[in-house]
Formats: C-alpha cells, sequence, structure tokens
C-alpha cells in the first residue's frame, strides 16, 4: 500500500491564486496514483495521496525563512 506525500508552499500557482486549486491537487493524485500502477504495479485502489500545503513562513533554506531566503537572494542579484 503505497502513501506519497506531496508537500508544496501555500503558494498560488497561477496569477492572484493563493494557493493550488482543487483541479491541480485531482491531477496529481491521479497522476502520481498511474505513475505508481506504470511504473511499480500498484492499484491506485491502495495508493494514497497526502498533498500537504505549508505556509511559507514555515518553511526555511539556507537558515533563514523561505521569505528571508528570497529576499536575501534577491537583494544580492540586484545590487
Amino acid at each position: 500500500m503505497p502513501i506519497v506525500t506531496i508537500q508544496v508552499t501555500r503558494e498560488g500557482t497561477v496569477p492572484g491564486a493563493d494557493r493550488t486549486t482543487a483541479e491541480q491537487k485531482e491531477a496529481l493524485y491521479s497522476g502520481v496514483s498511474d505513475l505508481l500502477r506504470e511504473v511499480l504495479g500498484k492499484d491506485p485502489a491502495d495508493t494514497f495521496v497526502v498533498f500537504q500545503e505549508v505556509e511559507l513562513e514555515n518553511w526555511g533554506r539556507n537558515g533563514l525563512s523561505v521569505p528571508a531566503y528570497r529576499r536575501a537572494t534577491s537583494a544580492a542579484t540586484s545590487g
């Protein structure tokens, strides 16, 4: 029984969106299940996909929160 966890930051994927859309999540659920069936022969009925959206401030990179990291790298490349 495969269990797949997908974690993304809570950011829109298209202009004006503040989170992943229901349609995008459905495509991921279907795509992951199909991939596991094709590659490993796993039954989609036995496949669980967990989708987690995490606030940007709750992710860190290089010792900084992601917003702080983006500000720092933006400042470094623009000036």
